[in-house]
């Protein structure tokens, strides 16, 4: 019989809610303008074509001119109405597959982290947050540096994704994305 193997590894995660100032409607419109829909058509296209990691990395760099585009999305609130439920939200994968791969390439298990999840959700004095993980907060449990200076320079372009989209940054993210190296 096979011997197996079983880690646990425990570790602890940040996350942040942000009040994004503004009303559930407005912010979604501006995050999905900002985090545009993975053009899976394309996609498509270049994995037919075995297109080389250059043509892959310029596609996304298109694709995502803030550094992320939408892999999933799902209206939460509009289900959980069904039920009875009053509360606002979406949530999201977001990423970027070329900045995954230079994590996955020391681990493919980073993708239990990747793409990133974040809500839009309303809380329950009705103020709109944006929720998301930090990501160095996630990929530095696989105690791989390579995969954790990846995982700060997430950090920092979260804080430049919000910056784009006209949030106040708390100062405990903001530092946390400076000490990228």
């Amino acid at each position: 019989m096979p011997t197996q193997n079983f880690v646990a590894v425990p570790h602890e995660v940040v996350r942040w809610s942000i009040d994004t100032g503004t009303s559930f409607e407005d912010f979604r419109a501006r995050y999905e303008v900002a985090v545009p829909v993975l053009d899976i058509d394309r996609m498509t296209q270049l994995r037919t074509e075995r297109a080389s990691w250059d043509t892959v990395v310029t596609a996304a760099a298109e694709n995502a001119p803030h550094g992320f585009m939408r892999f999933w999305s799902t209206d939460v609130g509009a289900t959980m109405r069904l039920a009875g439920n009053r509360g606002l939200c979406a949530t999201y994968l977001m990423g970027n597959h070329t900045i995954a791969e230079r994590m996955y390439r020391h681990d493919p298990a980073v993708m239990l982290y990747a793409p990133l999840r974040t809500t839009i959700h309303q809380d329950r004095q009705g103020a709109t947050l944006f929720s998301i993980d930090q990501p160095s907060t996630r990929f530095s449990s696989f105690d791989v540096p390579d995969i954790a200076a990846v995982g700060q320079e997430l950090d920092r372009k979260v804080v430049n994704l919000l910056k784009v989209l006209d949030v106040t940054i708390p100062p405990a993210l903001s530092a946390a994305a400076a000490n990228v190296r």
